[in-house]
């Protein structure tokens, strides 16, 4: 397992990451989530992601029952606050008060003293930057959180937070967690320009577009399969998608990999990623995932792959992050 900063901070975070989202207290029991942690560690990853949303807090829990077997510090934990946990109105989004109050009850759920990265999980309309900029801020200071970052914020929304931090003397977020991928390109217009401009670190999600980019529903929808339950994984199932899968796959087994590890090896192409996380429901999908850390791909490959895709996104005009004007 190879390891990356996180945008410049001093952080390391190996390349493959695990995430908790529609598995651990969810899909998952506790034994099945275990062990797939428990390979994660055996392949070197340190770094898991997770939601107070996931699950509705029971993916901390699981998470934090898996941690009391461990050292806590041998882990970069991270954990996200923005929608609604409740009915009660003040629940939700980034207020200072929802803040402040989510982070105790992910720290309790957790079984820790503190997050490693703490991420804005949408942006907050309702909420002043400088409310949750001074918000995040404090929570560095009082050693609840290391570092904060933003979950799919476009690249507008990150220059305005930077440049509120600044002004303020504030700690300004250091990572954004954006949805990224060979069928799903977007942040390679001006988020990526953004966050490399201002030195942070990218941990996309979805690296293998709900499990499409495995390959395993070239030749139809799988029993038990995530397609087979969830809406929006069918309606990624289109025949264009389907078809450049089937080509890459080609590429793969050329290579003598997986297709999900040139999927995340593609990711990793970029050095402003930081870590690629990545969901497992088996610890075979674990150990199959972290082994594309040790993948690299040509620029004779990269081209190849770019041909089938035909789906890189285009500048209509110059862009330079706003603070460069």
């Amino acid at each position: 397992m190879k390891y990356r900063n996180v945008g410049k901070t001093g952080l390391k975070v190996s390349e493959i990451a695990v995430g908790a989202w529609l598995t651990y207290g969810g899909k998952l029991d506790v034994e099945a989530s275990h062990a797939c942690l428990k390979e994660a560690v055996e392949q070197g990853i340190n770094f898991i992601d997770i939601a107070d949303i996931y699950a509705r807090g029971k993916a901390e829990e699981v998470v934090g029952q898996f941690l009391k077997e461990h050292e806590r510090s041998d882990f970069v934990i991270s954990s996200k606050v923005f929608w609604p946990m409740s009915d009660n109105i003040n629940d939700r989004g980034l207020s200072r008060k929802h803040i402040m109050e989510s982070i105790d009850k992910s720290l309790r759920r957790l079984g820790t003293d503190y997050l490693d990265i703490y991420y804005c999980h949408r942006f907050d309309w309702n909420t002043s930057l400088e409310e949750t900029v001074l918000a995040m801020t404090d929570l560095i200071e009082q050693g609840k959180i290391l570092y904060w970052g933003t979950s799919v914020w476009e690249a507008h929304l990150l220059e305005r937070v930077v440049r509120v931090a600044k002004e303020l003397g504030a700690r300004p977020p250091v990572v954004e967690q954006p949805r990224y991928n060979m069928l799903d390109r977007y942040i390679e217009l001006h988020v990526l320009d953004t966050v490399r401009y201002n030195g942070m670190g990218l941990t996309p999600w979805s690296p293998l577009h709900y499990g499409i980019l495995t390959g395993k529903y070239n030749d139809g929808i799988p029993e038990g399969s995530r397609a087979s339950w969830n809406e929006g994984t069918r309606r990624a199932l289109t025949e264009e998608n389907l078809e450049k899968v089937r080509k890459l796959t080609d590429i793969a087994n050329e290579l003598d990999i997986t297709m999900s590890q040139l999927a995340l090896a593609w990711v990793l192409r970029l050095p402003e990623i930081s870590a690629a996380i990545t969901g497992a429901t088996k610890p075979e999908h674990v150990r199959t995932n972290a082994r594309a850390s040790d993948v690299s791909l040509s620029s004779d490959v990269l081209n190849q792959i770019e041909q089938i895709l035909q789906n890189k996104p285009v500048h209509h005009g110059p862009y330079r992050p706003i603070m460069d004007l």
